[in-house]
């Protein structure tokens, strides 16, 4: 399963030559997970109450070409791979005016309670939830 994000870029996310500050990026992938993960049925209430965080522990990003101010993007994230102790989603994004690659990049995360204590595996019901998920994406691939 994959979910995909169109945004256009306005001035705030670009610097004082018209291109997207590369800092900009960082928040549409967290979009790109957060959206994914609610297509995977991950209400982030529940695991606020349940004290379960899922930061972010790398990060790694391959810039191809730049964006610039009023293209509209493409951004698509899926699941790369799934383990027991974290996630590694994948990020692309196109611009959608031409149709060229702008980047491709990983987020990986994990679980921890609210203290930051690092869970050894994460909760078998978030697991469940992101395991169908990149299953059902991993058979459509195969098809």
């Amino acid at each position: 399963m994959k979910h995909e994000n169109i945004i256009k870029i306005y001035h705030k996310d670009t610097d004082c030559y018209g291109i997207v500050w590369h800092g900009a990026y960082i928040k549409w992938f967290e979009i790109g997970r957060v959206e994914l993960s609610h297509l995977a049925g991950i209400d982030f209430k529940i695991l606020d109450e349940l004290e379960i965080l899922m930061p972010v522990v790398e990060l790694n990003c391959r810039y191809k070409s730049p964006a610039k101010l009023l293209d509209e993007l493409c951004i698509t994230t899926e699941i790369k791979e799934l383990k027991k102790t974290s996630i590694t989603f994948l990020h692309v994004i196109k611009n959608n005016n031409n149709d060229n690659l702008i980047l491709n990049a990983t987020t990986t995360i994990v679980t921890t309670d609210k203290n930051g204590k690092l869970y050894r595996n994460m909760p078998d019901f978030l697991y469940e939830k992101f395991n169908k998920i990149f299953t059902t994406s991993t058979e459509l691939n195969l098809i």
